[in-house]
């Protein structure tokens, strides 16, 4: 790999034998942009997991198929061209030419083929996609066909997910890895725009990625996730520094370039420092959700758990957390105000934390008094404050709660567990959702509501899956809004989840760093640093 370092001194002693060395250019050092991210790197593959860390990993070593623009609509990326046969069982994909992997080997459609299978092995996307999927076929390097054994109306839109999970191009060995265990750290071969430094990787210090020279973007401008990934960057340092007091004073000392995700209580201070800037560069924002267990009492009845929605009401959780109302939006919109299947229709009666009527469907539902226990997380800022409110709420209603405090990596392993809630389960958690893993019912996993298979919280209900069903395989967007809006008024009577507020967090940097995209996740291509 070449070494930058060994290079300039090789050229510092050239050019002092020529008595050159006043003639060099100034440029020449690496530019390296250091960044502390929400969380620090423990895990390399995306796919494993849907942690938004490692998404944001996959996305500086991986490319994809397609990928979502700044409409959100699903455009090609490693792909050079596509097409779909009149009756719609057959696509056909060609890559581009030029492009290979980071170890200098070209990607081919056999590689592709292992990638989609073991993404959609652990995706809710993909398992429905898959579903519909006959087979596949590799009809030369770069050429490979998806056979359908019925038309599937989410093709695109699958293969160019924007968030977790993922569907990155991985090399065929690496994609071969059971979808169960994580790849290996020497199987981080990238299809990116840059390469991962394994040798200096140290988990809870930092991780390092280079610009990958062998990577060939594509030649229209960036737009959201999809286009130009031109990488103008030598070198960027992912910093785990998990005191946000030392985050701040590294960022105002130069120390650092670049905050992912600032406590909220801290903008009003990084906003009045001249040489720092705040930028949003994902409009859509983020959803907090309040997900049941449906397994034990008292959330196994739906009736109970639509109690509960009518219990809430948005604004206290927002305020708890966000605070500045400039940073969040009330929006009972399971699918994101602003979005084309952001609509509340269906929910006039619910959050609007209405406790007496809520009392009144418990009485109806036969609430016998089983405590909730309410899984609280402690040590993410973003979080801690939500399961007080919803305990209050509960409460008000009638319901007793069994609040449960602990880090969000224990909740992480406990919320997996089908242990009743008084043999170390639980009932109920609240977490968020970036608006990119939620915009229709087959892309946003707590609908998914397909019993065993379903996540954690494993609703079971027939009507949803019929209706997720029906919308993966239509192919009219106003067919598709029917069938959402028909599935959003089955899920207010027998929710899977609650929503509990849409919000926005900005990224601060120093008013050297520019050029940041605007896209539902964090990437590094196309910045510059003065």
């Amino acid at each position: 790999m070449f070494d930058f370092r060994k290079s300039v001194v090789a050229l510092v002693a050239a050019a002092s034998v020529g008595g050159l060395l006043g003639a060099m250019p100034a440029a020449v050092h690496a530019q390296t942009l250091k960044v502390v991210m929400h969380s620090d790197v423990k895990i390399l593959d995306p796919i494993w997991t849907t942690a938004y860390i490692q998404r944001n990993f996959g996305y500086m070593v991986w490319d994809t198929l397609f990928a979502y623009d700044e409409k959100f609509e699903s455009k090609p990326q490693m792909v050079e061209k596509y097409d779909v046969s009149a009756d719609k069982l057959t696509w056909t994909f060609t890559l581009r030419d030029g492009l290979v992997w980071s170890n200098g080997t070209p990607v081919t459609g056999e590689d592709c083929i292992a990638s989609i299978k073991r993404w959609a092995a652990r995706d809710s996307m993909g398992q429905k996609m898959m579903a519909s999927v006959a087979g596949f076929e590799a009809v030369d390097a770069k050429t490979f066909k998806m056979k359908m054994k019925e038309p599937y109306g989410l093709v695109l839109q699958s293969l160019g997910k924007p968030s977790s999970n993922v569907p990155f191009m991985m090399p065929k060995k690496t994609a071969e890895t059971d979808p169960m265990q994580q790849i290996k750290v020497e199987d981080v071969i990238g299809s990116g725009p840059f390469t991962f430094k394994a040798d200096e990787w140290k988990p809870g210090e930092k991780i390092v990625f280079l610009k990958n020279t062998k990577y060939k973007p594509r030649s229209e401008p960036p737009s959201g996730l999809a286009g130009g990934k031109v990488v103008k960057l030598d070198r960027v340092e992912w910093i785990a520094m998990p005191d946000v007091q030392t985050q701040v004073a590294a960022l105002e000392n130069g120390e650092i370039d670049m905050i992912e995700a600032p406590g909220h209580d801290l903008l009003p201070l990084l906003a009045k420092n001249k040489d720092i800037k705040l930028f949003s560069g994902n409009p859509l924002g983020n959803q907090y959700a309040f997900r049941f267990n449906t397994l034990f009492k008292p959330f196994d009845n739906p009736k109970i758990r639509h109690a509960v929605m009518v219990a809430f009401g948005q604004e206290e959780f927002l305020k708890a957390t966000i605070g500045d109302p400039k940073w969040y939006k009330v929006c009972k919109a399971p699918f994101v105000c602003g979005t084309p299947l952001g609509s509340d229709e269906g929910m006039a009666d619910v959050l609007n934390q209405n406790a007496a009527k809520a009392k009144e469907l418990l009485k109806e539902a036969g609430y016998d008094g089983t405590p909730v226990v309410l899984m609280q997380s402690t040590d993410l800022q973003v979080l801690t404050n939500l399961a007080p409110v919803a305990k209050a709420q509960m409460e008000a209603a009638g319901l007793k709660v069994d609040m449960q405090s602990m880090d969000w990596q224990t909740l992480v392993g406990r919320r997996a567990k089908k242990d009743p809630p008084d043999k170390g389960g639980w009932n109920a958690f609240l977490t968020s959702w970036v608006a990119a893993d939620i915009l229709n019912p087959v892309m946003a996993g707590f609908f998914n509501a397909s019993c065993d298979k379903a996540m954690f919280g494993w609703p079971c209900d027939e009507q949803i899956e019929k209706l997720r069903d029906a919308f993966s395989k239509e192919t009219d967007p106003a067919k598709q809004k029917d069938i959402a809006m028909a599935l959003q008024k089955r899920w207010v009577e027998a929710p899977t989840h609650i929503n509990v507020g849409q919000w926005y967090a900005p990224a601060a940097m120093r008013t050297t760093v520019d050029g940041m995209m605007v896209a539902p996740a964090p990437v590094f291509w196309n910045i510059t640093k003065k």
